[in-house]
């Protein structure tokens, strides 16, 4: 038996291959593996084709661990694969409009009160907040803090997963403020 310092099934793996080092579909596995609630394929520097086949990838290996598996942003490509699943920007949200009806769960990336009300108006099931604390990822943005994640989960009824410098040593905070859970990216790799 793993014992690991959190309980995986309250965090969104959120992935970023130029984070890891070695075979990256073993490291997707691994992450799997753990049985995380939910992992977004966060990979914006692929082109559509490259997103595509390595979504394909991912997928069943998700699938096989019994991990939701959101595409991000590839709303087309998700409609045509059938993946159930969507994660978008709220800045996206209106543009995919039109196909947001094809899907089990709609993830929204929100950054404010206002981007969470446009979420729920367009059928959101489950909220990414952010950026919470200072990350590696976005150097020298100010983290918005635990008070926000209180004030934002206090104003829905969707749940909400905090994004942004989320680490295993401050999930039960996060928490404590009236989040579902984090969404992690090099917390899984560490």
């Amino acid at each position: 038996m793993i014992i690991y310092m959190f309980d995986p099934k309250d965090t969104i793996a959120v992935t970023n291959r130029h984070l890891y080092k070695g075979d990256y579909i073993c490291q997707i596995r691994k992450i799997a593996a753990m049985q995380p609630k939910a992992l977004i394929l966060r990979e914006k520097d692929l082109t559509d084709a490259e997103y595509e086949d390595l979504a394909m990838k991912v997928r069943p290996i998700c699938e096989a661990e019994k991990v939701l598996f959101f595409v991000h942003s590839h709303a087309d490509m998700a409609v045509r694969t059938g993946c159930e699943n969507i994660h978008l920007p709220a800045a996206e949200l209106k543009r995919h409009s039109s196909v947001l009806s094809k899907f089990r769960r709609i993830s929204v990336s929100c950054h404010s009160a206002e981007d969470v009300r446009e979420a729920e108006d367009f059928g959101a099931t489950q909220i990414v907040l952010g950026t919470i604390f200072e990350t590696q990822c976005k150097p020298g943005l100010k983290g918005r803090g635990i008070d926000f994640v209180r004030g934002i989960c206090a104003g829905t009824k969707l749940p909400v997963y905090a994004i942004g410098g989320i680490k295993p040593e401050n999930l039960k905070e996060i928490k404590a403020a009236g989040a579902a859970g984090g969404c992690m990216m090099s917390g899984f790799v560490e």
